[in-house]
């Protein structure tokens, strides 16, 4: 999904993994508010056919509803973790340890309703080296 960060907030990173930028994907903050030490941010997330929001993971975990388009979510060991069409409803677990790519492989833009729960000041995602896939 969506904001992402360099191959140093990884952790740990071999010294030639380098971070998979996004491509075609575009972002609109719909609603922020933090409550005690959790953001809650509400964001509108757009894939143009053949883009791909890179590989990365989040500080915290991610809900989110595919408006529209067709689904095709890959997590680290390179297989598709998640297919669907329009109404199809996911989450996004938190950690490194949930490195994922999102690919629009369809010919109209994938519409994503996000809902980012975050630690409090957390970026929206953290970029993250190609775990070893053959597609980026």
């Amino acid at each position: 999904m969506a904001g992402l960060a360099s191959c140093a907030l990884v952790g740990s990173c071999a010294a030639t993994a380098q971070a998979t930028p996004s491509n075609g994907v575009t972002g609109v903050i719909i609603s922020r508010t933090t409550i005690g030490d959790t953001d809650y941010i509400l964001r509108e997330i757009t894939i143009a056919p053949g883009g791909s929001t890179g590989w990365h993971y989040h500080d915290g975990t991610l809900y989110a509803v595919l408006r529209q388009g067709e689904l095709s979510h890959y997590g680290a060991d390179c297989a598709i973790d998640q297919v669907g069409g329009a109404g199809t409803a996911f989450v996004e677990r938190a950690g490194l340890g949930n490195v994922h790519l999102e690919r629009n492989l369809g010919t109209e833009a994938q519409i994503l309703d996000v809902l980012y729960v975050l630690p409090a000041g957390s970026p929206l995602s953290e970029d993250a080296p190609n775990p070893g896939c053959a597609f980026d």
